[in-house]
């Protein structure tokens, strides 16, 4: 997605998307960072922000959830946080009953300044960090979830093989001048030493705000093949999460075992 500041707008256009993905077979979605609001400022997710369990935003990934019977993994939902004038950028997973099931609150937080082009980024302002990883079982294989900036810290991702992860879901919004240098061979390189797949979904393309993020949305298999991408701009990524080849791989390939360092 490409996604702007009004809500509703942005929620339309998920459930398009939503649409397109079931008629390609899909039985889970995974959806970007900031998918239902990519402000014109960072305090516009603040004044967003959701009690955990009522909203606009929850309400439309559980129904839609439901209606498909699906599992939407629901990119970020600007979520309460623990002081009045920050959120926690959170994860939701939902069943196909539209239930949700899981949460995981993004660890690591954006504070940098990009010489190339100007642009600073300081969400520790906004956004109060999480602090445990979240794994889950789903009928597609243990789950674990990670956000965006998260994918530079490989300890979280080797933490969440440890606790059984076959696929991780990896909502996104690299910047352009980030992406263009690291995604593709980080998201890779996520799924080659954990031996799993990642399922990447990004904002790509021009924000109101102005900002430009890189896209790239794509499926990765645990071998680091791309399964398929989309460059850029409003569309959707389809593969087939097989598990049974996943832990073939690993039986026949076992480098997670051998690990010497703790």
């Amino acid at each position: 997605m490409a996604s702007g500041p009004n809500v509703s707008a942005n929620l339309i256009e998920a459930g398009r998307l939503i649409d397109m993905a079931v008629a390609a077979g899909a039985r889970m979605v995974v959806l970007p960072e900031n998918f239902a609001v990519m402000g014109m400022t960072e305090q516009d997710k603040v004044e967003l922000r959701e009690r955990e369990g009522d909203g606009p935003i929850q309400e439309f990934l559980a129904r839609q959830a439901a209606r498909h019977g699906l599992w939407i993994v629901g990119g970020t939902v600007p979520l309460e946080a623990a002081v009045p004038d920050k959120i926690r950028a959170a994860c939701l997973v939902f069943d196909a009953r539209g239930t949700q099931v899981a949460r995981y609150d993004k660890i690591h937080l954006f504070d940098v300044a990009l010489k190339e082009s100007g642009e600073e980024y300081n969400e520790s302002a906004t956004i109060e960090p999480g602090r445990e990883p979240v794994v889950l079982d789903t009928p597609f294989g243990r789950l674990g979830l990670a956000v965006c900036y998260d994918l530079r810290f490989p300890e979280l991702f080797r933490e969440l093989a440890e606790r059984g992860s076959e696929l991780i879901a990896l909502p996104a919004a690299f910047t352009a001048i980030t992406g263009k240098a690291h995604w593709d061979v980080l998201v890779r390189a996520r799924a080659i030493e954990n031996l799993c797949y990642v399922i990447a979904s990004a904002q790509g393309g021009y924000h109101l705000s102005g900002r430009h993020t890189y896209g790239e949305s794509m499926i990765v298999d645990p071998w680091g093949v791309v399964l398929d991408r989309l460059p850029s701009g409003s569309g959707i990524v389809v593969a087939e999460i097989d598990c049974e080849q996943l832990r073939n791989t690993r039986r026949t390939f076992p480098a997670l075992q051998h690990r010497r360092l703790s």
